[in-house]
């Protein structure tokens, strides 16, 4: 008997027909809102964004080495000043030339948004400024009134329980000689 034979009749009344084409998703995600050529569908049809501030600068750091990278890659992090030590670090402005070049070598750098929690520097607070590595820009000009910091001066000097270097000298070197 012929097996091949027997079931040729059920192979031909068993062909299924594929569909590969592409699915219309126009009409299976509806009320999607378009930010700049994103499309975003919020969860609630009355969903609000929280405004938010971006940062004018950005503190860029390169965490990976450059070899082994293309040149274009390398051309870049060189024109951003990253390619010297990965420790390093430059502040660059967020502008879309700036966020296209960031966005090409964006697995090779971290990118910190610059703040200011206590105000913007002016131009005569720049020699007295602290860029952070969490991206907070301190100006640390304003130290205090010069009278505060000397009475505190001394009346610390004054405080008879305090330790001074001849004091710990003269006790360090007496334990030494007689350490039991």
């Amino acid at each position: 008997m012929n097996l091949g034979r027997l079931l040729r009749p059920l192979q031909v009344g068993t062909t299924l027909a594929r569909s590969y084409g592409k699915h219309n998703k126009k009409y299976l995600y509806k009320d999607g809102k378009k930010y700049e050529g994103i499309i975003y569908y919020p969860r609630t049809s009355d969903h609000q964004d929280p405004p938010i501030e971006p940062a004018k600068l950005f503190r860029v750091q390169r965490i990976k080495p450059m070899k082994g990278n293309p040149f274009w890659e390398k051309r870049i992090l060189k024109d951003l000043g990253l390619d010297g030590k990965q420790s390093d670090y430059t502040v660059v402005k967020n502008i879309p030339e700036n966020n296209a070049r960031l966005w090409k070598i964006k697995h090779l750098i971290k990118v910190t948004p610059v703040t200011f929690p206590y105000g913007e520097p002016t131009a005569q607070d720049v020699k007295y400024t602290i860029l952070k590595d969490n991206g907070e820009c301190l100006v640390t000009k304003d130290i205090g009134q010069v009278e505060v910091r000397t009475e505190a001066r001394e009346a610390f000097d004054q405080q008879p329980k305090r330790l001074d270097t001849d004091l710990l000298r003269k006790d360090s070197r007496l334990k030494w000689l007689n350490p039991w």
